[in-house]
């Protein structure tokens, strides 16, 4: 089974990957932003590293997604290929941060790509509103993040939503955090596990 856990910069996707991997005995994969050779100049200067960014990020959930499929166990993966199409590249390409052409190219791989792939069985959307993913990214204080545009956050909580509701075909949990700190109170977190649980296997508290 492939599960994935959406959502925007700030909304604790690596942190619940994490603890849901560990509560289920799932394999996690992870976003690989550490290694992305392209992520601090792209926050420098969007318009000029958004294609290079972008085609890495596409080429290494490609990889995932490939791997994943030829898992006999569970995998839950922090942010799909999906949200990096539909979310990052979209929202690059609407605020002119990428051009008519490298955004038609990029398309055209995706589109090869998803014809040898499907979509999760799973995708857990962790819904924020901008304030609560500012504040949050304040709070983790990384560097790269700290020069990031409000214009590019609220354009990237626009893009998901026009996604999870209007583009994505898969199956979708929604998940409202503004209010929950699943992390450090174990309610929270226990809400979730009862939310997916009813998803997956039709259990009810």
């Amino acid at each position: 089974m492939h599960i994935a856990v959406a959502g925007n910069i700030g909304a604790g996707k690596t942190t619940l990957t994490r603890m849901l991997s560990d509560h289920y005995g799932w394999e996690p994969r992870f976003e690989p932003v550490v290694i992305n050779p392209y992520l601090e100049d792209y926050y420098q200067d969007i318009a000029r590293w958004s294609f290079c960014l972008e085609v890495y990020f596409l080429k290494q959930r490609f990889k995932d997604v490939l791997d994943i499929a030829k898992t006999n166990h569970t995998v839950i993966q922090d942010r799909s290929i999906y949200e990096g199409v539909y979310v990052f590249v979209e929202n690059n390409f609407r605020q002119g941060n990428l051009s008519q052409r490298d955004f038609t190219t990029y398309m055209e791989l995706f589109e090869l790509m998803t014809t040898i792939t499907k979509e999760p069985d799973l995708m857990i959307y962790l819904r924020k509103t901008v304030p609560s993913l500012i504040a949050q990214i304040q709070k983790r204080g990384r560097s790269y993040e700290q020069t990031m545009q409000l214009d590019y956050l609220k354009g990237l909580n626009e893009r998901y939503e026009d996604f999870i509701f209007k583009k994505y075909k898969g199956k979708v949990l929604v998940i409202e955090s503004d209010n929950l700190d699943f992390e450090h109170v174990p309610t929270d977190f226990r809400y979730i596990v009862e939310k997916i649980d009813a998803e997956l296997f039709g259990l009810f508290s």
